[in-house]
């Protein structure tokens, strides 16, 4: 028996170009949602285990799903699954908050949650990771 794709016709966005910049390590101040998200685009640029394309040409995450609250030093993250069930869901957040552990300040809280509507095990609470 083969199985057909999960996603056999996914949206994809073109790939933005746009130049990196780094963060220091130890700075504090002037983190903004652009840095977050040169922090994640290393990350972003790994491809759909079903397609040749990218998270970010697939719109997994955008800069506009990250919000900085600097006064509260907290960081949200809302990433889209490319599909209601998708099992990397849980593993795509792990690794954006792997990632954000390893490159900001310790005193950022981060929450990453999937878009609402956007994956089936929503509704259990799972969505926060």
């Amino acid at each position: 028996m083969t199985l057909g794709l999960v996603n056999a016709n996914p949206v994809v966005q073109a790939k933005k170009e746009r130049i990196a910049r780094t963060l220091n390590q130890y700075k504090d101040d002037g983190l903004d949602p652009l840095d977050i998200y040169d922090i994640l685009s290393s990350f972003l640029n790994i491809r759909d285990p079903e397609h040749p394309y990218s998270l970010e040409q697939l719109s997994v995450l955008s800069e506009d799903s990250i919000t900085l609250d600097d006064n509260l030093n907290r960081i949200l993250i809302t990433f889209t699954p490319t599909i209601q069930h998708c099992s990397m869901a849980t593993i795509i957040g792990l690794c954006l908050r792997a990632k954000l552990k390893e490159c900001l300040p310790l005193h950022y809280k981060v929450d990453i949650r999937v878009s609402p509507g956007s994956h089936a095990d929503e509704a259990s609470g799972k969505e926060v990771i």
